[in-house]
C-alpha cells in the first residue's frame, strides 16, 4: 500500500499513523476556515436576539453546538464529493480525496459531530434552534450537494443553508422566529451570490474538470456570471437596510450599510465589465470585508 507521496504507508509497515497528522486531517475534514464564518454569524444572530442581560455561557453553548453540526456537515459533504475533490487542484489534498482517511472513519466522525451538535443545541438552547440546524444539515447535504453535479441553480439552493446560521443564533436566544431573524437570513442569502460568483470564476477550470455545471463553466464568456454578481449586489443594498427598518439599528448602521453595499456593487460592476481574474479576486475580497463590517455596525448599535 502506498501513500499519496509515493512512500510505503504506516499501515503496510504495521505501524500506527502519527497522532498529529491524523488530528490535522480530521480537523481539515470539518472545513474550519469556511465554518469560522458560520460560527461568527451564529454568534452575531444570538447577540442581536438576546435580552439586554446577555448570557455568554449560553451563547458559547449555541456556537459550539452549531460548530459541531457544521463540521459534521462538511465531513459528510467531502464523503459525497471525494471523487470530484480528487479532480480539482484546490481540493485534491483533502483527507478523503487523498485517501488519508477512510470513508468509514469520516462517516463515524462526521455523524458523531452532527449528533453531538444537535444534542447540545436542543439541551442548551431550544428545539426550534435544533430543528433549524437539522434543516441546514439536510438542505446542504441532501439537497445542495447532489444538485451541484446537475444544475447551475444549485448555487441558489446552496445559499439557503449558508444563510441559516444567523437565524439559528437568533432563535437560540429568543426561542422563536421573528422578522428580524428573516432579515439576517436575507442579507446573508443575497450576499453569498456575488461572493460565490467571484469564487466560481476564479476556479472555473477546476469546476469544469470536476463536471460541475456552474455559470462560468456552461457560459465561459462570463457575461452571465457578471450579471448575476451585479443583480444580487443591487438587491443587497435595500435588503441590508432591513435591520434599520425593523428597528434593530440606527442611522449610523443605515449609512454604513448603504456605503458598503454601493462599494460592493461597484466591485461587481467592475468585474462584470471586465471579467478578469484580478477583478474577480477584488470582488471576492471585497465581499469578505463587507459582511464583517455589516455585523460590526449592527453590534456597535446594540452596545450603545
Amino acid at each position: 500500500m502506498k501513500n499519496v507521496s509515493g512512500g510505503v504507508s504506516h499501515e503496510a509497515l504495521g505501524l500506527s499513523t502519527p497522532a498529529v497528522p491524523r488530528f490535522a486531517d480530521f480537523l481539515t475534514l470539518t472545513k474550519p476556515r469556511l465554518n469560522f464564518l458560520v460560527v461568527v454569524t451564529v454568534a452575531v444572530g444570538y447577540f442581536l436576539g438576546a435580552s439586554p442581560e446577555l448570557d455568554f455561557a449560553r451563547l458559547l453553548e449555541a456556537v459550539i453546538g452549531v460548530a459541531f453540526v457544521a463540521g459534521g456537515a462538511a465531513g459528510l459533504n467531502q464523503i459525497y464529493e471525494r471523487e470530484t475533490d480528487s479532480l480539482m487542484w484546490r481540493t485534491r489534498s483533502r483527507p478523503l480525496a487523498a485517501q488519508r482517511i477512510s470513508t468509514t472513519e469520516a462517516m463515524i466522525f462526521s455523524l458523531a459531530l452532527v449528533a453531538s451538535g444537535l444534542a447540545i443545541i436542543a439541551a442548551t438552547s431550544n428545539m426550534l434552534a435544533a430543528f433549524l440546524a437539522l434543516v441546514t444539515l439536510i438542505s446542504y447535504n441532501v439537497v445542495y450537494t447532489p444538485m451541484k453535479r446537475r444544475s447551475q441553480f444549485a448555487t441558489l439552493i446552496g445559499a439557503v443553508p449558508g444563510a441559516l446560521p444567523p437565524m439559528i443564533g437568533w432563535v437560540a436566544a429568543r426561542g422563536a422566529l421573528a422578522p428580524q431573524a428573516w432579515a439576517l437570513f436575507a442579507i446573508v442569502f443575497v450576499w453569498q451570490i456575488p461572493h460565490f460568483m467571484a469564487i466560481a470564476w476564479l476556479y472555473r477550470d477546476d469546476f469544469g474538470r470536476a463536471g460541475f455545471p456552474l455559470l462560468p463553466v456552461i457560459a465561459p464568456d462570463g457575461k452571465s456570471t457578471g450579471r448575476q454578481a451585479v443583480l444580487f449586489s443591487v438587491a443587497l443594498v435595500p435588503i441590508s437596510l432591513a435591520p434599520y427598518v425593523l428597528g434593530m439599528s440606527g442611522m449610523v448602521y443605515a449609512v454604513g450599510a448603504t456605503i458598503g453595499g454601493l462599494a460592493l456593487l461597484a466591485l461587481a460592476v467592475s468585474f462584470a465589465t471586465d471579467r478578469t481574474n484580478a477583478r474577480a479576486r477584488v470582488l471576492f475580497f471585497g465581499s469578505i470585508v463587507y459582511l464583517p463590517v455589516l455585523w460590526a455596525l449592527l453590534i456597535a448599535n446594540r452596545l450603545r
